[in-house]
């Protein structure tokens, strides 16, 4: 039978086809390349410093609470002072006290037990300093890769304290520091497997301190190659924004650290920025029990708030994380892109005086109850804002 197509015809059909076919095949892969990404681990991660390499604009990040929430020591990271005198934590035991020294080979915490000349001490050295802007405590690592918390703390304002979990007037430095504390102050801990008594034992290389880029993006290795590659115009990034995924995935990504207290389900360092937090974790913990302190669980006295209820807000509605906030009027700014002065109760007595004192009022500093600390037997508990949007009457301003 003839065919009804002419030889040129035929030849236009056959590249159609495979032209088709090609594109289909391209289709496929870059939909197996859709935007993917792993969670951070030391082979895998690139850096804020390759991240910055490309992205200049959000440099101001390194200077970030988030970012400085775990680092080496060095005398400018450690806030404390080591000056003779200053050095010092006294206890409510007259027979301890604690010096925190600053030499040629490091910095170290040292327990002085019993009278001079007839005492005995222990020293440990201060290997990692975690927290940044409230407070700090500092780490060491024991009989090789154990991890311990040390036993003096430093407290903005107050000084030198006995670390939380530790009580004054003993000599201590055994309280170990499980990876879900870690996940929360760093990037990256390599576990070591260990008898179910051993909660504290990580391999020592590998680590990444502080929160990284990488933390809420993902790791950046697969990103990197694919930007770097002639056919990056085409390459799905392979890194997530957290500002393009749905509110509850946005959500999850603060609430890994900022959600509460519940049981893991799967190691620690295992979420992937845009995966649902509940695979990570018994997420019922994190339901408004009523009883939700104002540290450790933002995200719960946020999804209290009226604000949250009705509007479509997340955390980055008021919050840049790429930069340092310290100014209450500009958070204050942010409550009037919603709301008018005018419509305040106090506006007819204070008028346009109320105009960057919203968070005054609206999200006022209350006292944790979960993080306390002692000194000379006194106990002290830090302030913190309160993430629960809305009227309290005892802290309007005057």
């Amino acid at each position: 039978m003839r065919s009804l197509f002419s030889p040129s015809a035929r030849w236009l059909v056959t590249i159609a086809g495979l032209s088709l076919l090609a594109g289909g095949a391209i289709a496929v892969a870059l939909f197996a390349l859709r935007v993917r990404t792993e969670p951070v681990r030391a082979d895998n991660a690139v850096g804020d410093a390759t991240c910055l390499s490309c992205h200049q604009q959000k440099a101001s990040f390194e200077q970030t609470a988030h970012r400085l929430t775990s680092r080496p020591p060095t005398r400018d990271a450690i806030a404390g002072s080591f000056t003779p005198g200053a050095n010092v934590l006294r206890t409510s035991n007259p027979y301890l006290h604690f010096r925190m020294d600053s030499t040629a080979t490091g910095f170290f915490q040292t327990a002085v037990m019993g009278r001079a000349p007839d005492t005995s001490t222990r020293s440990e050295r201060i290997d990692f300093v975690t927290g940044s802007r409230k407070g700090q405590s500092y780490l060491y690592w024991h009989a090789g890769d154990l991890l311990y918390q040390l036993p003096v703390s430093y407290w903005t304002g107050v000084g030198w304290v006995n670390s939380p979990g530790y009580p004054d007037g003993t000599q201590n430095f055994e309280r170990p520091i499980p990876p879900r504390c870690l996940e929360c102050h760093a990037s990256g801990f390599r576990t070591v497997a260990a008898s179910p008594s051993v909660i504290n034992r990580y391999g020592r290389t590998g680590v990444i301190l502080g929160i990284t880029c990488e933390t809420c993006h993902g790791a950046g290795q697969e990103h990197v190659r694919r930007e770097r590659s002639p056919l990056h115009a085409v390459l799905p990034p392979a890194i997530v924004n957290p500002a393009r995924l749905a509110r509850p995935r946005q959500l999850d990504g603060c609430a890994l650290c900022h959600g509460g207290v519940a049981a893991p389900r799967t190691p620690a360092f295992s979420y992937v920025p845009g995966q649902p937090l509940e695979r990570q974790v018994e997420w019922w913990a994190r339901r408004d029990t009523g009883a939700v302190d104002v540290h450790g669980n933002q995200v719960a006295l946020l999804e209290r708030s009226r604000c949250f209820r009705s509007s479509l807000m997340t955390c980055a509605t008021c919050h840049d994380v790429h930069r340092q906030q310290r100014d209450l009027v500009g958070f204050s700014d942010r409550c009037l892109t919603c709301h008018s002065a005018q419509s305040c109760g106090l506006f007819p007595r204070l008028g346009h005086g109320l105009v960057g004192r919203c968070v005054d009022c609206h999200m006022p500093a209350l006292t944790s109850t979960t993080i306390v600390s002692t000194s000379l037997g006194r106990q002290m508990r830090v302030q913190v804002r309160t993430h629960w949007i809305k009227v309290y009457p005892q802290f309007r301003v005057p």
